[in-house]
């Protein structure tokens, strides 16, 4: 699975922005897919993650309310809006793909196997 995120910009605070993570490979449908950011000097930090089936979301507490994960498995594309951006979501936003997360592990990087290149949110004040 190959993973490609876009949709990154600069904006002010209060703007909207989406997201996209395009995957490449027919078996994306069955993988679970989450968005994990990093700004300078800190580590990578879940934001929010979708089950292969678009059944269950989840969601960073700094996150809730305000971002909004979906996916097309037709389009083999996951989406993320993100509304109310404040300029503590400056950073770097990755989207990641994993078959083996359970519920306990999948706000952690490390059970994602598959990775994107990153896509940059800057939010000025």
């Amino acid at each position: 699975v190959q993973l490609q995120a876009s949709g990154g910009g600069l904006v002010q605070a209060g703007d909207s922005l989406r997201l996209s993570c395009a995957a490449s490979g027919r078996t994306f449908s069955r993988y679970d897919v989450g968005w994990f950011r990093q700004s300078p000097g800190k580590e990578r930090e879940f934001v929010a993650a979708i089950r292969w089936s678009g059944g269950s979301t989840y969601y960073a507490d700094s996150v809730k309310g305000r971002f909004t994960i979906s996916r097309d498995n037709a389009k083999i594309t996951v989406m993320m809006r993100m509304n109310s951006l404040k300029p503590e979501d400056t950073a770097v936003y990755y989207c990641a793909a994993t078959s083996r997360a359970i519920l306990s592990t999948i706000r952690v990087p490390s059970s994602y196997d598959y990775w994107g290149q990153g896509t940059l949110v800057t939010v000025s004040s």
